[in-house]
């Protein structure tokens, strides 16, 4: 990617001279004609590089260095200045205001290309030191989040009673949050006969092949010795390690062992358990950290240890405390999705309220321009005929108004003028119409049921919609066919049902949009996306509203929970997964009405919303 490069020169053919030198150099060039130009572009465009004169119209270049140097996305840009002042006070002026480098007219094409590459390599190098404070603050995210990792099994641990869960769940977390080869868990079963250690469990590495099946405690009968003594057993390398014998190292190697590092836990009853990691291949160097963090998990498992066995004592008083509890969480879970929901209605409530209040506030200043324009417009055509009465009877005007004639260029002028009032006028219209459907969207002074036109509606919800049905450089336009039937007024919540329209009609855009993207990505080649809207009137008393798409459809298990609240498919933060759970609650509770959905994969989707004409 090429280097783009910001020239600030009020001389054009000098401008014009730098620009083609640097595009000779394989460089993207901008031109600006003054310091403020030059701002706004700098601005706008945030080059790699800025070359600057400083004797210039309206802002000068000390001037535009002073600006851009106190904001954000700028400061940090490489500045040159390239000025015929070559006295030592205005060259240390320009420094001191913070420029990079100074180049005095006339340069040579090497100094410029010289002081370029000197600018953007130490530019190129200050990233890189700033990637490598990235990386730092990347090593230290990934240090808090192995704490959290720590509080969160401790949490596992603690809350869990069944004992082989607790073991299973430890061992595991420890060896992925060490990045070991394997951990193990061993009961101290020593009696005043005999020495033994007796494997519980151990979690391994997958990807390490040959680990001995032993227990190295019951194997190596010093290593007991040691872990019993001092109740910490820290082995960095067993080959140098001073704890050992070289019997014990000889077995260790033999079974492909390095390093080891073990601790003991004792429980309320006495018991006494020993957590062994071990690493295979190299040996590791275990820090204080590590240590300290096996000994944290220690005391958590000990105390999870202490629970499970009051749980097996207890189990008939568990289950039931078990089975309060899961009726509990239903409970809280179904009161969590009951306020959501109502949250969620607050929010179009509110937000009902705001487009209202937005839509008034936009159309009287609206109403203003657009009552004017065609004032305006008759203005303007009198002053442009009298212009051109005035050019037919004065054939031969003043040098100085041949000039400016020449200069604001009035033939231009004739023609384009109207053009642009005729543009204004239909801007003005689209406004309004836009201004109107929001106010019939949002139907803030119809809270009450009351008999509406349903086809209204719909067209105020595709005119607001009608940014994401548009094409784009990324997506084709998706069609919406409209095929109404005959329908009578049917009496309902206006703002509400204007609500389910929303919903269903913004998903199928969604769905669209989602396969449109698929097929990009699988090579299949680009179709047609269409969004079909159909009403009619079925028995004497219910309309049917049909919002349908070509989509990629959807399995019968998503149909399944497509109206459950928090259910959605799409990506986290793309959506709560309230839309269609509110949507239905409209439509069957408030409304007395039924909504469906008919969908198969590669099918496209159909929701079928009915309601009764008059509610009782």
């Amino acid at each position: 990617m090429k280097h783009r490069i910001l020239v600030i020169e009020d001389v054009a053919e000098l401008r014009g001279d730098i620009i083609d030198t640097l595009e000779c150099l394989d460089f993207e060039a901008i031109g600006a004609e003054n310091g403020q130009i030059g701002v706004e572009l700098a601005r706008e465009y945030l080059p790699d590089l800025i070359i600057s004169d400083i004797m210039m119209p309206l802002l000068d270049g000390y001037g535009v260095l002073e600006i851009l140097s106190k904001e954000e996305p700028t400061a940090t840009i490489p500045f040159i200045f390239l000025s015929a002042k070559n006295s030592t006070s205005d060259i240390r002026k320009g420094m001191n205001l913070g420029a990079d480098d100074y180049l005095t007219k006339p340069f040579t094409i090497a100094e410029l290309k010289e002081a370029i590459a000197i600018r953007l390599e130490k530019q190129a190098a200050r990233k890189r030191v700033e990637e490598q404070l990235r990386e730092r603050e990347t090593e230290f995210r990934q240090l808090v989040q192995r704490e959290e990792m720590l509080k969160s099994l401790t949490k596992q641990i603690r809350t869990s009673l069944e004992i082989k869960t607790i073991f299973t769940t430890t061992l595991s977390a420890i060896r992925s949050l060490l990045g070991i080869h394997r951990c193990s868990f061993l009961w101290d079963r020593t009696d005043v006969m005999q020495r033994y250690f007796e494997l519980i469990n151990a979690s391994e590495d997958p990807e390490i092949s040959n680990i001995p099946q032993c227990n190295l405690f019951l194997e190596i009968a010093a290593l007991g010795e040691l872990i019993l003594k001092s109740n910490i057993l820290q082995i960095n390398n067993v080959l140098t390690d001073e704890q050992l014998n070289d019997i014990s190292k000889n077995q260790l190697l033999a079974l492909g062992v390095t390093s080891i590092l073990a601790i003991t836990i004792k429980t309320n009853s006495g018991q006494i358990g020993i957590i062994v990691c071990e690493n295979f291949i190299q040996p590791r160097v275990w820090s204080n950290n590590e240590v300290q963090l096996l000994q944290a998990v220690g005391d958590q498992l000990a105390i999870a240890i202490d629970q499970g066995e009051l749980y097996a004592q207890s189990r008939f008083t568990a289950t039931t405390a078990k089975i309060q509890a899961a009726q509990l969480e239903q409970a809280l879970v179904k009161l969590q999705q009951t306020q959501a929901q109502l949250i969620q209605t607050e929010k179009m409530s509110s937000l009902g309220q705001m487009v209202a209040g937005v839509a008034h506030e936009i159309n009287n200043p609206v109403n203003f321009i657009y009552g004017n324009v065609n004032h305006i417009k008759n203005y303007v055509h009198d002053l442009l005929e009298l212009l051109q009465l005035y050019q037919q009877t004065n054939p031969n005007p003043s040098p100085e108004v041949e000039e400016l004639s020449e200069s604001i260029d009035v033939d231009f002028i004739l023609q384009d003028f109207p053009k642009m009032l005729n543009s204004m006028q239909v801007g003005a219209d689209r406004i309004r119409k836009i201004v109107l459907s929001l106010r019939n969207f949002s139907r803030l002074e119809e809270a009450d049921m009351k008999p509406v036109n349903i086809h209204e509606g719909i067209d105020n919800t595709l005119l607001i919609l009608q940014n994401r049905l548009k094409a784009s450089k990324s997506k084709p336009a998706i069609e919406v066919i409209t095929e109404y039937g005959d329908l009578p007024l049917v009496e309902c919540y206006a703002g509400e049902l204007n609500q389910v329209f929303m919903n269903i009609i913004v998903n199928a855009i969604d769905a669209l949009e989602d396969d449109q993207s698929q097929r990009q990505q699988a090579g299949l080649p680009d179709k047609s996306y269409i969004i079909t809207i159909r009403t009619q009137l079925i028995e004497p008393d219910h309309v049917t509203i049909i919002i349908m798409d070509n989509g990629a459809g959807m399995t019968e298990q998503t149909k399944k929970r497509l109206f459950d609240p928090f259910f959605t498919t799409k990506p986290v933060g793309k959506g709560t997964g309230l839309g269609l759970s509110i949507t239905y609650q409209i439509v069957v509770e408030k409304h007395s009405g039924k909504l469906e959905c008919i969908s198969e994969p590669g099918q496209g989707t159909q929701f079928w919303i009915t309601i009764p004409i008059r509610q009782n």
